[in-house]
């Protein structure tokens, strides 16, 4: 009790007996009322003899709207039952108990149920999802339930992906993709075909168990219909877009007839019908000549008593000399419109910013500049894939493109932007030849890339914008140390308290370059951060400060290798430190988004990496922006592809606010595959008869190179639409950014073209700090009474575990232990990096539950039980009213 009475101080509270610390708990006791003057009982009598078994355990639940729901628990032998939500013991008032007793047992069983609300659960703010916990005990201890969780049940009305409608050949495969809404619980997804459920159990040619996609094994006349994906959880229903299936039929030919008798004009025929099978649902017509005839006498005929292969009449000849005649003019005229025709187009386009690839160049340029030229006919190549256009900055990358790679015989599968843009495939293929001279052989990227960064990549007036080299930021800063945060683009410096000599202050800088980077990468080797340089170089600290980079990549030590990098002053980059190697001069911790840093000299630092495997992957940001064209008719969007870095993405914006662009739906995330395969940017399902998109425009290709090594400009890519009529302000379609044989995402643009009648999209979620420098102990989310506390009892070595490596591996640290043995206060530093890591959440809740469960594992090591503790918990409580 002399424990529980120390601790009585704290009211709210977390206290910690064995630490003498009191931390806030979240406001949890406030949330559940003022009113904590009622205690919990001292003593219920019970059977003695046995520790608590639940009959009942609370499970988990979800609520809807605005309903509560009620958490039940049923123990014996039991004196008391009460529950706890999220580490915090819940109101007695708030809970409702009834008393039975087992007649087989003769035990005495204890049942009790709360109610938790909506608001409790939306109020909640914590590293988990909502919980609670029912505590039974009896006079040899207690006993724990299992922990049920509480979530707020949804489903959202978009699907994240609607099928799309196709057209397949009988006996072809039909995949039809949907993604449900987002839901908690997840949705479940039924499939209707003309409004009737379909049951894959019934039909073995049917599959609807794979991510909720719809399999026809082999397409059957059947199988045409209006496709529907409708997905359910507990909350709602939501219905798909409908996707129309066409199974055709391609005709083919009968065999041919037995020849006629031969006729006086010396010639017998035969025919052969289009019917096995006929063609049916738009299936093409059988090719070739239905009907053929030839000379039946073998030339020996006789016509006015010469034999027909004499007779050459004058109307013969004069007809030949017209139809060849006829046909030379034919030809000449057909060229010469084509030339005219292309040329116009060109010119009229040259204000869309992206150029149209000539055909020729894909069927055979080498081939109309070298008459003489002759292919290599024993190599066969097959682009099942539609052509697809890039952008006028990516030119001098087509051949990195395995689209424009020089191929001795390419067929190429041609798609107008109306198909692609319903996801149907035309069946037309047209052929052609190219020399393997036709494009430049090799990797030869450091070409390429010399020329593509003299070149102003298309954004309208970009040439306009200044140039910025980079972001910077300044602050002063003295002994107690301080914050200094670049706002919105995830880079921040820590200056603990101490690592300034008293009476000494320094103005400290920190940078973003924004322009070419100065580290090239080394084969495979790739930049995945910004290149971000702290100052002045010649400051010297007496403990590590901690440096916060951003990176893009999807952490695996398996698929990466990921190094740190270090400016020279000579220019040059050397190696700091792999972030798995163990090291005492610096200290890496590699987080899912960010990489924080603790070190002792300022200067110019980086993230690289090398990937392992081809299942290495990159995170991208997809955007789309749009603005009105200079012609009123026109609408630009462009969409951005940019490594996942808030830096990168500020850039965009910044950009984009100069030309009048805006946001128009939220930006995702892209994992982007170092497998070599390139990037696809589609447009899709424009309204047809509102708005158009200019030719050859609806699909564009990225080489993998320029997406993979992206760290010049932005990477874009922009396409134009157009109204039928002004009177047309709403605008909506999907853009698809899907890497080959990778992954996928989907943008939905629903927006009108009307500024004042467009909905905003905020840039960011939030701002990083409304000061970018803070200093003194409004900088750090510890105060530092209590950092003192924590650093002088776990930096004394202690024989029964409890030190600082036991508090670095509570909070998440299991590597390169022996950076922080080399330290003067390695609870210090520990506690640094907490501070790092946690400048957006400032979660001291967590911290207090480490230290918590180091308290409890330490009372273990000396041999006190598990129901002393709770015993003594449970005095706090009921001296503080819970």
């Amino acid at each position: 009790m002399g424990t529980a009475a120390a601790g009585g101080g704290c009211g709210a509270r977390r206290w910690l007996p064995w630490l003498g610390l009191c931390f806030w708990a979240a406001g949890a006791a406030a949330a559940r009322g003022a009113d904590n003057s009622e205690v919990l009982p001292d003593s219920i009598p019970s059977a003695p003899g046995t520790l608590p078994h639940f009959v009942e355990e609370p499970e988990d639940a979800y609520i809807i709207k605005s309903n509560p729901i009620a958490l039940r628990c049923k123990a014996r032998p039991a004196m008391q039952i009460f529950f706890k939500c999220n580490g915090e013991w819940v109101h007695q008032n708030e809970h409702v108990s009834e008393e039975s007793l087992d007649e087989s047992s003769g035990l005495k069983v204890r049942e009790v149920f709360i109610n938790v609300t909506r608001q409790q659960v939306e109020d909640f703010h914590g590293p988990e999802d909502y919980w609670c916990q029912c505590v039974a005990w009896s006079h040899l201890g207690t006993s724990k339930s299992r922990k049920a969780s509480v979530r707020i049940a949804y489903l959202r009305k978009n699907f994240e992906q609607d099928p799309q409608g196709r057209e397949v050949p009988i006996e072809g495969m039909i995949v039809l993709h949907c993604r449900p809404p987002e839901g908690v619980p997840a949705a479940e997804v039924e499939w209707l075909k003309n409004e009737e459920p379909i049951d894959s159990e019934q039909d073995e040619n049917i599959d609807t168990r794979a991510d909720h996609n719809l399999i026809i094994r082999q397409a059957r006349l059947s199988d045409s219909g209006n496709y529907t994906c409708m997905a359910a959880n507990i909350v709602a229903k939501r219905r798909s877009l409908s996707a129309t299936v066409v199974v055709y039929v391609d005709g083919s030919w009968e065999v041919w007839s037995e020849w006629s008798v031969c006729s006086p004009e010396c010639e017998h025929l035969r025919i052969r019908e289009c019917t096995a099978p006929p063609p049916r649902n738009g299936g093409k017509f059988c090719e070739g000549l239905s009907q053929e005839s030839e000379n039946c006498t073998d030339g020996l005929c006789i016509l006015d008593k010469k034999p027909l292969h004499e007779i050459k009449p004058q109307s013969i000849e004069n007809a030949s000399d017209i139809a060849l005649y006829s046909g030379l003019g034919a030809a000449v005229v057909a060229v010469a419109v084509l030339v005219i025709g292309v040329t116009l187009y060109r010119r009229s386009h040259s204000d869309y910013g992206v150029d149209v690839i000539d055909s020729s160049a894909l069927t055979g340029n080498s081939l109309l500049l070298n008459p003489a030229m002759q292919p290599d006919l024993t190599v066969s190549r097959t682009y099942s894939g539609p052509i697809c256009l890039q952008d006028p900055l990516d030119k001098e990358l087509m051949t990195e493109s395995s689209l424009f790679n020089p191929l001795s015989d390419i067929k190429v599968k041609v798609q107008s932007s109306f198909m692609v843009s319903l996801g149907v495939s035309e069946r037309a293929e047209y052929h052609g030849k190219s020399h393997s001279g036709t494009f430049p052989h090799g990797n030869n990227r450091g070409f390429s890339t010399i020329h593509s960064r003299n070149k102003t990549p298309y954004i309208q007036n970009l040439s306009s914008l200044p140039t910025r080299t980079e972001l910077r930021t300044t602050g002063v800063f003295g002994h107690l140390g301080g914050r200094l945060v670049m706002p919105n683009t995830g880079v921040s410096l820590l200056i603990p308290h101490g690592a300034i000599p008293e009476e000494n202050s320094w103005e400290i800088y920190m940078s973003i370059n924004q322009g070419e980077p100065s580290l090239q990468s080394d084969g495979s080797e790739v930049l995945l951060s910004p290149e971000v340089t702290c100052g002045p170089p010649d400051m010297l600290v007496t403990t590590p400060f901690a440096l916060t980079i951003p990176h893009c990549a999807d952490v695996s030590a398996e698929h990466w290798n990921i190094h740190l990098k270090k400016r020279t002053q000579q220019g040059k980059w050397e190696e700091v430190m792999s972030v798995e190697d163990e090291s005492t001069s610096c200290y890496c911790l590699l987080d899912p988004f960010a990489c924080h840093v603790l070190l002792d000299s300022f200067g110019t630092y980086a993230l690289t990496g090398e990937p392992i495997t081809d299942c290495a992957v990159k995170q991208l940001k997809v955007a789309v922006f749009g603005c009105m064209s200079c012609n009123s008719l026109d609408y630009n969007l462009r969409v951005y592809c940019v490594d996942n870095t808030p830096c990168a993405f500020q850039e965009v914006v910044s950009d984009e606010r100069h030309q009048g662009g805006q946001l128009l739906e939220e930006p995702k995330l892209l994992h982007f595959k170092g497998n070599t395969f390139s990037l696809q940017i589609s447009v899709l399902d424009i309204p047809p008869f509102l708005w158009r998109i200019k030719p050859f425009t609806a699909c564009q290709e990225v080489p993998f190179s320029r997406v993979w090594s992206s760290n010049r400009q932005p990477l874009h890519c922009a396409f134009s639409l157009e109204r039928y009529t002004p009177t047309t302000t709403q605008l909506s379609c999907k853009i698809c950014i899907r890497q080959l044989k990778g992954h996928e995402q989907i943008l939905q643009v629903q927006t009108s073209i009307l500024e004042s009648e467009r909905e905003t999209i905020t840039f960011f979620a939030q701002e990083d700090s409304t000061f970018p420098a803070q200093t003194g102990p409004k900088a750090f989310k510890i105060p530092y009474s209590i950092r003192q506390r924590i650093c002088a009892t776990f930096d004394t070595p202690n024989a029964k575990g409890k030190d600082w490596q036991m508090l670095a591996q509570k909070n998440s640290i299991n590597r390169n232990l022996s950076y922080f043995a080399t330290q003067s206060s390695p609870s210090a530093v520990i506690l640094n990096l907490w501070e790092a890591r946690h400048q957006q959440d400032g979660d001291l809740d967590s911290l207090a539950c480490a230290l918590e469960e180091i308290g409890r594992t330490h009372t273990k090591l000396s041999n006190i039980t598990e129901s002393q503790l709770e015993e003594a918990d449970f005095n706090y409580s009921r001296q503080n009213g819970l």
